[in-house]
């Protein structure tokens, strides 16, 4: 197969695929990255407070506000996948113009807000594991650097942000053109 044929093939499957496809696509990259990003966060956060409990047993149960905010990105792709969920509407004319607007900004913002939760869950967790480590050597640190961590959690409200705001693009066409 040529280079021809084969992008022919791409952009013909890309460009008549549903726009509900594409929505289904971005919904579920909102949800699944999210939570993986949040599930990485508590994998980095949670090894170095088992590690740094050794030295100092006392940072276990307050250390577990990292934990909280790496959950959190897990409920703001959960947020945004419902949201977008709501978007979703039946029209008798899947591949007019603005249907296919409303699939690729639904597609546009799952995937803002899915990649920014990966960053944010990441982000929270590698700070929540600073924390945890600074922690077991000075305690006078651990505010210092929570103030860091939800600065740092605050990444993943801006995607939220931005994805509902993309999301608002999505208009379904109701009328039958002739």
């Amino acid at each position: 197969m040529g280079f021809v044929a084969w992008w022919y093939a791409w952009t013909h499957a890309l460009l008549y695929m549903s726009p509900y496809v594409y929505s289904a696509i971005g919904i579920a990259i909102s949800i699944g990255v999210s939570v993986l990003g949040a599930s990485w966060g508590i994998y980095i956060t949670g090894s170095s407070l088992i590690g740094a409990a050794i030295k100092a047993p006392r940072i276990t149960s307050k250390n577990l506000i990292s934990v909280i905010f790496c959950e959190a990105v897990a409920i703001y792709g959960v947020i945004v996948a419902i949201i977008l969920q709501t978007k979703l509407e039946a029209t008798k004319q899947p591949f007019h113009p603005d249907s296919m607007r409303a699939g690729y900004s639904l597609f546009a913002s799952g995937i803002i807000v899915g990649f920014a939760n990966l960053l944010c869950g990441l982000c929270v967790g590698i700070i929540g594991s600073s924390c945890a480590l600074s922690d077991a050597q000075n305690s006078t640190l651990f505010v210092k650097i929570l103030v860091i961590e939800i600065f740092g959690s605050a990444l993943g409200l801006f995607g939220v942000i931005v994805g509902i705001i993309m999301s608002s693009q999505a208009t379904w066409p109701t009328a039958v053109l002739a």
